[in-house]
């Protein structure tokens, strides 16, 4: 088993050369370690189908649990997603980049691995810095699943990565420890009122905030 590239990165400015050669490697098929607000994730092409058997390969994932997606820009939820209630469009308003993860309608252009056949997508806007700059280079979304075997934990510094994720990816991004903590919150916008089905970063009680000034909220 290779060991991948580790590349340093500054947390705040990220090296543009870095992010070129993460970029380089998203779009040729390979896998990034990659930080996220609070923990490290695994990127790769979403809409390339063998990049995506590569993410549930090395993360020994059930097929049937669906991929989050990272993207860059509102405007990449077209390609992905099918309609946008307005309530969704609120959540967007009020909490991206970060914090919050929205369950849509998946279009049916999508790689079956990448929804797990459940015909819905979970898709964010990410706040980290790196994160931001490497889904920019690459202009396309990205799969944000974290970086750890399935069922066991996730790592916000690179140290507790698991040494079967380090053989198998093609590159890793060392911004240094994370922050930790319970992740963004899940919010299935399919339906209306949108129901969370976890709560993390964002309580109940801020949804229902951002939700009670609907009006006031354009996508």
């Amino acid at each position: 088993m290779s060991q991948s590239i580790t590349r340093k990165i500054n947390p705040r400015e990220p090296e543009p050369e870095i992010i070129k050669e993460a970029a380089g490697v998203v779009k040729k098929g390979g896998v990034v370690v990659f930080p996220t607000r609070c923990l490290y994730g695994l990127g790769a092409d979403a809409m390339n189908p063998a990049a995506v058997a590569r993410i549930i390969e090395i993360k020994q994932r059930p097929e049937d649990n669906p991929i989050l997606v990272l993207i860059d820009s509102k405007n990449q939820l077209e390609v992905l997603v099918g309609k946008i209630l307005p309530a969704a469009a609120a959540i967007m308003k009020a909490f991206w980049p970060g914090r919050v993860t929205l369950v849509f309608d998946a279009r049916d252009t999508l790689p079956d691995l990448l929804t797990a056949q459940t015909g819905k997508i979970g898709v964010r806007l990410p706040g980290h810095p790196v994160a931001a700059a490497m889904l920019r280079q690459i202009n396309g979304p990205v799969t944000g699943t974290s970086a750890n075997l399935s069922g066991r934990p996730a790592c916000s510094r690179l140290v507790d990565l698991d040494p079967q994720i380090t053989g198998q990816v093609d590159l890793v991004l060392d911004a240094g420890a994370l922050r930790g903590g319970v992740g963004s919150t899940v919010v299935d916008v399919t339906e209306h009122p949108p129901r969370i089905l976890r709560e993390g970063e964002v309580t109940a009680d801020e949804i229902g905030q951002a939700l009670v000034t609907l009006d006031h909220f354009e996508l």
